[in-house]
């Protein structure tokens, strides 16, 4: 009789050891610049570097992660990653120049590619095959809330406690995805797919699904944009003189977010990826709008709730396109591509617009945003709009 289990205290443990460790990075990643800004005395540009030198690290690491679990296990890459994950938390208070915390956090890049790679092939070995599609929505979930969670808690720690306290709680977060990967009791029966099956030597296709290469382009390029939303969103709002709304802009967006997401959800499944994209590509183009004309508190919080139902919408759905137009033994790999083009471009981005950010005020910025993310339309209907339909499976796709 087939396993259909899914919520197991494995799975359970798993998602939540995964959901501190994206709380870690979501939280730095927008707290990150303002401290740079305004404790080391960078500039904007080398503000921006922080984001792409982390994702670089962790997008080189993870085909040797991948190698890795075949060679010495899951368990033991489990533990260094997340151990390599505390570590560089704990040495976030040292840093005194803009260069070794560039250093730092490319240490860090390391532990977060190779812990995505090891906790992601945990949770497809504990999913029951009929159960996959649901399993792997949940899983994601938890990314989500802590994409959510982390820049709200990041900036209110930040103002009301200062930098060493943000850091304290940085490390706390990380301490919490190690010491609870300790109770996970990975799998010893399974077999593994070829889905997940790692090669002595690499090739184009051992790294890359093909089929998923097009969106994944399309979502990094709205992932450039979004990228000015997250590294620095907070110090246009200090620049406005919004610092005490700051924090609720992320509780604004996370609050639309979830609401919205199990209505799109099914009508993506009902009309197709079209009918809900192009709605919610102009949704987040007025957002970035309103974003850049914003005097007030209410309009910034208003241009919150546009972007996080316009990007919120974008993410799950780009995703979606990708896995579903892979061959099921091969939609791991997908979402392996999917990820490692959408951090390419969060990371490319945070640095493009840090140097922007030092030429023009970022209203300016944010205006200019919002037509490239109109020009992200006419991409995505290139790439993928203009072609048949994603042949859409029975199963639901849980969000």
């Amino acid at each position: 009789m087939e396993h259909t289990k899914l919520w197991t205290k494995d799975f359970i443990l798993v998602s939540i050891s995964t959901f501190f460790v994206f709380l870690t990075f979501y939280y730095l990643l927008v707290t990150l610049p303002v401290y740079a800004l305004e404790e080391l005395g960078t500039k904007a540009s080398e503000a921006g570097l922080l984001v792409t030198i982390f994702l670089i690290a962790a997008i080189i690491i993870r085909p040797f992660a991948g190698h890795g679990m075949k060679l010495i296990g899951k368990r033991m890459i489990l533990f260094l990653a997340l151990l390599i994950f505390f570590v560089s938390s704990v040495l976030y208070f040292l840093p005194e120049s803009i260069y070794t915390l560039l250093a730092l956090r490319f240490f860090h890049g390391i532990g977060f590619g190779m812990a995505t790679t090891v906790c992601g092939t945990i949770v497809a070995d504990l999913i029951p095959d009929s159960r996959r599609g649901e399993g792997m929505g949940y899983y994601i979930m938890s990314t989500n809330l802590a994409m959510v969670l982390g820049p709200f808690l990041g900036l209110t720690i930040l103002n009301q406690w200062g930098v060493t306290t943000m850091f304290t709680f940085s490390t706390l977060f990380a301490f919490f995805a190690l010491l609870i990967s300790l109770f996970i009791k990975l799998p010893s029966n399974k077999p593994i797919t070829n889905s997940t099956q790692i090669k002595s030597t690499f090739s184009f296709g051992d790294i890359f699904e093909l089929s998923a290469v097009k969106i994944s382009i399309v979502a990094a390029l709205f992932a450039i944009v979004y990228s000015a939303i997250l590294s620095f969103v907070s110090v246009y709002a200090n620049e406005l003189g919004l610092v005490t709304v700051s924090n609720l802009f992320f509780v604004v967006y996370a609050f639309v977010l979830l609401l919205s997401r199990p209505f799109t959800g099914r009508w993506y499944d009902r009309f197709g990826a079209n009918v809900i994209i192009y709605p919610s590509i102009i949704c987040f183009a007025i957002g970035m709008l309103l974003l850049s004309q914003t005097t007030t508190a209410l309009l910034f919080l208003i241009s919150a709730a546009l972007i996080g139902l316009g990007w919120g919408t974008l993410f799950p759905s780009f995703q979606t396109i990708a896995i579903q137009q892979a061959e099921p033994e091969r939609r791991g790999l997908a979402t392996a591509t999917f990820l490692s083009i959408f951090d390419l471009g969060i990371g490319f981005g945070s640095f493009i617009i840090g140097l922007a950010a030092a030429q023009v005020e970022f209203s300016s910025l944010y205006f200019y945003c919002s037509l490239f993310v109109l020009f992200g339309a006419a991409i995505y209907y290139v790439l993928h709009g203009r072609g048949k339909l994603v042949a859409y499976k029975k199963e639901k796709i849980t969000y």
